[in-house]
C-alpha cells in the first residue's frame, strides 16, 4: 500500500470563490510578481496524477498549450468523452476510482478544480490535504470554492505564508478521527 495524497491546491479570493461566474480566473493576475511562483514548482513536482472536472478542463484549454503534459491527467466527466493525448475521461464512481488510484505506486494526486468535483471529494472524504492561497480580492459573486456541504471535516493547521503582493497560502492536513 503506498501512501499517496489526494491535495487540493487552488487559489480563492477573500470571499471564497475560485473564479468568475463566468468561469474566467483573470482576477488571479494581480498577484503576479518577478520570481515569485508561491511554491508552485515545488508543489508540482510532488505530483504526477492531476484530477479536474470538465469545466476546469475546457479553461484550462483556453490558456493555449496543455500545462500538464508529462503528468497523468484525468477530467471527470458525466458526458462520454475520447481519450486525448494528455488526459482520460472519467465517468466511474468518484470513490472507487480514488481508491484504486491511492492504490497504486506514484506521487502524490493534485484536485485542480472545480467546485463540483471539490464537493464530491469532500462528501466522500477523499480530500488529504488543502492548501489554498487567498487572493486579496473581493469578487462579489462567482463559483465558489466550497459549496454548502452536508459534512464537516475537522483540520489540522500545517503551515501559514505570507507574501509581499497580500497573498496568503494556507496549508491544512485532513484530522484523522
Amino acid at each position: 500500500m503506498t501512501n499517496r495524497k489526494v491535495i487540493l491546491y487552488i487559489a480563492e479570493s477573500i470571499d471564497g470563490h475560485i473564479a468568475r461566474r463566468n468561469g474566467e480566473v483573470d482576477w488571479l493576475s494581480i498577484v503576479e510578481a518577478e520570481n515569485e511562483d508561491y511554491g508552485y514548482e515545488e508543489f508540482y513536482q510532488t505530483i504526477d496524477t492531476i484530477l479536474m472536472g470538465r469545466k476546469t478542463y475546457e479553461q484550462v484549454l483556453s490558456f493555449g498549450e496543455f500545462p500538464y503534459k508529462g503528468k497523468k491527467c484525468y477530467v471527470f466527466s458525466s458526458k462520454k468523452q475520447s481519450e486525448t493525448e494528455n488526459v482520460q475521461f472519467i465517468d466511474d464512481d468518484v470513490l472507487n476510482f480514488i481508491k484504486n488510484l491511492k492504490n497504486e505506486e506514484g506521487k502524490d494526486i493534485w484536485i485542480v478544480g472545480g467546485s463540483e468535483l471539490i464537493e464530491s471529494f469532500i462528501l466522500r472524504d477523499l480530500i488529504d490535504e488543502y492548501i489554498v492561497s487567498i487572493i486579496p480580492i473581493i469578487l462579489g459573486e462567482g463559483i465558489p470554492l466550497f459549496k454548502s456541504s452536508k459534512i464537516s471535516h475537522n483540520l489540522k493547521l500545517i503551515d501559514v505564508k505570507k507574501y509581499p503582493t497580500g497573498l496568503v497560502q494556507v496549508h491544512y492536513r485532513r484530522k484523522l478521527e
